[in-house]
C-alpha cells in the first residue's frame, strides 16, 4: 500500500507493539504528529511539558515494563533537549529508541532554522544512530533500530528523519514475522550495522567457573543491572540457592533480588551496608553477574577484592577488565549462564559462613535519629511507605541522597521496582520516569522520590500527569540544601558550603495545587503515616512534601581513595 513517511513510521510502531509515545511537537516532525492524529486510536501520545521529560518518560516505561521506550521531538532545540535523557538510557542499558525530526534534505548542512546535526551530537551516547535520506529505507531502518536497542546489552538509539522524507511516498509491506525482514545483504546495502548473535559462553570457561564455585568456602554473589535486563532474577535466586551463598546488588539491581530473603547483603561500595562490606574482606571468591564494575561500587578499584578470585559473567565483552581485572571471564546472557551453572552444581553447604554473614548483619543495621524528638528521619518516612504499599510499589527517584535512602530503605521484593539514574546521575530524572512508569503498569502505585534540588529541576512535568491523569505520586524530602554535594563538602571542605544552601522560598503545596495536583505536608513524626495513607489514596497527581533535618547524611560511606571493605559509618 501507498503511504506517506509519517504514516510509515506508524505503521513500524505498531509492528513492534507500541502503544504509547512521548514527545513534544515542533515543525520538523508536523507530518508525524499529523499521522499520530490519524492513528490515535491505536498509538497514544503523551506530551510532555519538555523534550526531557519525554526521554525520561520513555525510560521509565521501559524499565518498568521490559519492553521498548518510544519519544519523538522536532529538529534543533527539541532534539537536544532529549540529550540527557538519551545519555541516561545510555549509560543504565535502557533500550529507548528516540526520533527526531530535521530540516528537509535539501537544507541540511546549511545552519538552516532550527537545524542541528543530532546524529553527530548523540553519537558517543547511543547504541547506534541513524538518518533516513531515502523513503524507501525507512520502514527497514526503524525495524532495525527496535532490533539494536532490544537485543544483546540494551541501549537508546536515535533515528532523525528529514521532514520531506515524512511527507513523501512510498509502497510500504506489513510483517508479522519480523525476523523474516532481515537479511545481511539487505542490511550492507543500507550500510546497516549487523546485529550480531548473542555471545554464547565457552564451554571451558563454564568448566572453570565451576571449578572455582566448588571450590570455594566463602562464596560471595554481587549482581548488577545485567541481571534485571536479562529477565534472569529467578535464575540468581536458584543459584544462590545452590551455591548457598551471599548475595548484594547494586543501584540498578535493586529487586532483581529478593530483599526479604535471608542471603541479601544490602548494596556494596560508596553507600553500601557494613555487613556487605565485611563479607568483601572475608570472601574467597566474589561472582559478578551483569555488573560493570562502576567506580562508585568498587572504589579504589587498585585495593577492591585482591585477596580472592573474581568471576565476570556479562554479555558485554567490553566491560571485561575495564574498570577491574578479573581471574575468569564468561561471556553471554546471564540468565542463560546461570542456569548451566546452578544445573551442573552440586548443592553446596556454607552454613559456618552464612552465620558468620548473618552476623555482621545483625551487628550493623541500617539506622537514622533524628535531632529532635519529633523529627522526621528519611528511614521512617521510607520504611512507612514500604509497610503501607506492602513493597509493592514502584519507585522511581532523581539523584542525591534521597535517592541512596530510598534504595537503602525501601524493601524491594521483586525486579523492575526501582528506576534511577544510576550512571549518568541525572537530577530531573524521576518524575519523567514515574509517568512513564504509571502508564507501562496502569494497576500499580508509583511513587517517585525526590529532593528539593531535583524536584526543581523537572516540577513542570506535574502539568503533564495532572493533563492526563496519571496518579504519581511525588515525594519530597526537602533539607532545603543540595544534601550529597553538602555531605562531601563536610568531609572533604571544612564545612565550607559553597551554594549548597538552596533556602529557596518555594512553596511546595501552592505550586503543586497551582499545577492542579494535590498536596500534603509532613512536618513531624506523627504526621508520616497519616499523610502517606492519605496521598496513597488518591488517584490523582500529588506532592508529598516531607521537612527534614539539613543534617542527616547517607551513611555509611566509602571516601574517596579508601577501600570499599573500610567504610565509615559517621560524619563526626
Amino acid at each position: 500500500m501507498l503511504l506517506t513517511g509519517a504514516q510509515i513510521i506508524m505503521e513500524c510502531l505498531l509492528e513492534q507493539q507500541v502503544d504509547t509515545v512521548f514527545g513534544y511537537p515542533g515543525g520538523a516532525v508536523l507530518n508525524i504528529y499529523d499521522a499520530l492524529y490519524e492513528y490515535q486510536d491505536r498509538i497514544h501520545h503523551i506530551c510532555t511539558a519538555h523534550e526531557q521529560g519525554a526521554a525520561h518518560a520513555a525510560d521509565g516505561y521501559a524499565r518498568a515494563s521490559g519492553k521498548t521506550g518510544v519519544c519523538i521531538a522536532t529538529s534543533g532545540p527539541g532534539a537536544t533537549n532529549l540529550v540527557t535523557g538519551i545519555a541516561t538510557a545510555y549509560m543504565d542499558s535502557v533500550p529507548v529508541v528516540a526520533i527526531t525530526g530535521n530540516v528537509n534534505l535539501n537544507l541540511l548542512g546549511l545552519d538552516s532554522f532550527q537545524e542541528v546535526d543530532i546524529t553527530g551530537v548523540t553519537m558517543p551516547i547511543t547504541k547506534h544512530n541513524f538518518i533516513v535520506k531515502k523513503i524507501e529505507n525507512l520502514a527497514d531502518t526503524l525495524r532495525h533500530a527496535f532490533r539494536i536497542a532490544g537485543e544483546g546489552r540494551k541501549g537508546p538509539v536515535l533515528v532523525d528523519i528529514p521532514k520531506d522524507i515524512t511527507a513523501q511516498k512510498c509502497e510500504f509491506t506489513r510483517v508479522k514475522d519480523l525476523a523474516g525482514t532481515f537479511d545481511e545483504q539487505r542490511e550492507r546495502e543500507m550500510h546497516l550495522p549487523i546485529v550480531k548473535p548473542l555471545p554464547t559462553p565457552k564451554p571451558q570457561r563454564l568448566e572453570q567457573a565451576l571449578e572455582l564455585l566448588q571450590r570455594s568456602e566463602r562464596p560471595y554473589i554481587y549482581a548488577g543491572g545485567g541481571v534485571i535486563s536479562a529477565g534472569a532474577s529467578p535464575e540468581l535466586r536458584a543459584f544462590a540457592e545452590k551455591l548457598d551463598a551471599p548475595v548484594s546488588c547494586s543501584l540498578m539491581c535493586q529487586g532483581g533480588y529478593d530483599q526479604a530473603d535471608r542471603r541479601y547483603l544490602g548494596m556494596l561500595g560508596m553507600h553500601g551496608t557494613v555487613a556487605s562490606a565485611k563479607t568483601l574482606q572475608h570472601c574467597d571468591l566474589f561472582v559478578a553477574v551483569g555488573t560493570r564494575f562502576s567506580d562508585r561500587v568498587i572504589c579504589n578499584a587498585g585495593l577492591f577484592a585482591k585477596h580472592c578470585p573474581i568471576i565476570q559473567i556479562d554479555i558485554d565483552p567490553a566491560e571485561f577488565n575495564k574498570n577491574i581485572d578479573v581471574n575468569l571471564r564468561v561471556s553471554g546472557d546471564a540468565k542463560e549462564i546461570l542456569r548451566i551453572l546452578t544445573e551442573k552444581l552440586g548443592q553446596q553447604e556454607h552454613s559456618e559462613w552464612m552465620a558468620r554473614v548473618a552476623g555482621w548483619k545483625e551487628q550493623y543495621p541500617l539506622e537514622q535519629k533524628a535531632s529532635q524528638p519529633d523529627g522526621v528521619t528519611p528511614q521512617e518516612v521510607l520504611e512507612t511507605l514500604a509497610r503501607l504499599t506492602g513493597d509493592e510499589a514502584i519507585i522511581t527517584t532523581d539523584v542525591g541522597q534521597h535517592q541512596m535512602w530510598a534504595a537503602q530503605f525501601y524493601e524491594f521484593r521483586r525486579p523492575r521496582q526501582f528506576l534511577t539514574s544510576g550512571g549518568l546521575g541525572t537530577m530531573g530524572f524521576g518524575l519523567g520516569a514515574a509517568i512513564g512508569a504509571q502508564v507501562a503498569e496502569p494497576g500499580r502505585k508509583v511513587i517517585n522520590i525526590t529532593g528539593d534540588g531535583s524536584f526543581h529541576m523537572n516540577c513542570s512535568e506535574l502539568a503533564t500527569a495532572v493533563k492526563y491523569r496519571i496518579p504519581v505520586i511525588d515525594l519530597l524530602l526537602d533539607n532545603t540544601v543540595l544534601g550529597m554535594v553538602r555531605q562531601w563538602q563536610k568531609l572533604f571542605y571544612d564545612w565550607r558550603f559553597s551554594q549548597t544552601t538552596l533556602e529557596r522560598a518555594t512553596d511546595y503545596e501552592m505550586l503543586a495545587r497551582a499545577f492542579g495536583a494535590k498536596a500534603f505536608t509532613i512536618r513531624t513524626k506523627g504526621e508520616i503515616e497519616p499523610v502517606l495513607r492519605e496521598a496513597l489514596n488518591q488517584d490523582c497527581p500529588v506532592v508529598v512534601h516531607c521537612v527534614i533535618d539539613k543534617d542527616v547524611n547517607v551513611l555509611p560511606m566509602v571516601p574517596a581513595g579508601a577501600s570499599a571493605e573500610e567504610p565509615i559509618t559517621t560524619m563526626e
